[in-house]
């Protein structure tokens, strides 16, 4: 593992030769990972970025039903934390914040399992530490276009209506409009001629629990010719992800720390893979470790001062899922 500067430093020096590579980077940037691709050892990490991937065997099919039951963190408990949030943002020291917590599971599947059975864009299992199955892209590079496709606002589909009540819903209109002006500003520190490119469409997502809508929108931005020289610093640069932290970001992250209930690590740490000529890189949500032979599934959500604490506490269970039955 590298401190900041290293790891920006080799993410530099590995764009600038073309050297494809890995890197794993936590949610505060204290133990990130840059491996070239060369040497990533199947064993310790396999990946998956939208068919891009270090998995040379087709795994088996699982046979056995589907075991799966969580135990979230009592209701009062996530109602602290919420408050201290909702504190906050009555203060104005923050207008949007992810707010999580861990959630135990029981599920009679190995980490491995679950890495290969698992349907999303992005999928990685980290030395059977943890593994994650992402929908959420963080930014993408090819040639000189920059762009990222940040994720908020979720809704069951079985709700009657569901597309249009997500997209009517104030709160989270105001939630979604948030970040995407916090992501526009993000790019515009490593890019020029930010824009919009579609704003607020709805995508379908499938769980072992049932099928949910999420919108998302499309921003974009050239970077400078040559830009591989410097991804390190364009990558640290837009960290941490702002889908996951909030708005405004510095203050937010304090915030955050002294509301929840421990570092984060990896999970909404991003990761991605340089090919030698183009970058493509997820947010680790949809995020489970191994923690002494016990599995946690980490979530949340964003809050906005017009958020209710039962919603926002129910979404956070909601989203304690895997993708495969």
């Amino acid at each position: 593992m590298f401190n900041r500067s290293q790891a920006y430093d080799t993410m530099n020096h590995l764009g600038k030769l073309g050297i494809p590579f890995l890197f794993i980077i936590d949610f505060e940037c204290e133990s990130p990972l840059v491996i070239p691709l060369k040497d990533v050892n199947e064993n310790d990490i396999l990946y998956n970025f939208k068919g891009f991937t270090n998995v040379k065997q087709i795994f088996g099919e699982e046979t056995s039903p589907l075991e799966f039951a969580k135990a979230p963190i009592d209701f009062d408990i996530y109602r602290k934390s919420f408050s201290k949030v909702i504190m906050e943002l009555n203060f104005g020291n923050s207008y949007l914040l992810n707010l999580t917590f861990p959630t135990p599971i029981t599920i009679n599947r190995t980490l491995e399992q679950i890495f290969h059975q698992s349907s999303a864009p992005y999928r990685l299992l980290f030395r059977d530490k943890f593994t994650f199955f992402s929908p959420e892209p963080f930014v993408r590079i090819i040639d000189e276009t920059i762009t990222s496709c940040p994720m908020k606002g979720t809704i069951d589909c079985s709700i009657p209506d569901a597309a249009k009540v997500l997209l009517n819903d104030p709160k989270e209109l105001a939630e979604h409009n948030t970040i995407v002006d916090l992501i526009r500003n993000d790019l515009s520190m490593v890019a020029e001629n930010v824009r919009v490119i579609k704003f607020r469409y709805l995508e379908k997502l499938t769980t072992n629990q049932r099928n949910l809508f999420q919108t998302s929108s499309e921003i974009s931005g050239k970077v400078p010719f040559g830009w591989q020289s410097i991804l390190g610093d364009i990558m640290f640069r837009l960290l941490p992800a702002g889908s996951i932290s909030g708005a405004p970001k510095r203050k937010t992250i304090q915030i955050i720390k002294d509301a929840e209930s421990g570092p984060r690590g990896y999970y909404t740490g991003v990761c991605g893979i340089f090919d030698g000529h183009s970058v493509d890189s997820a947010v680790m949500i949809r995020f489970i470790e191994k923690t002494e032979g016990e599995f946690i599934f980490r979530s949340g959500g964003g809050i906005t001062v017009n958020s209710d604490a039962e919603k926002e506490y129910r979404e956070l269970i909601d989203k304690v899922y895997v993708t495969f039955v």
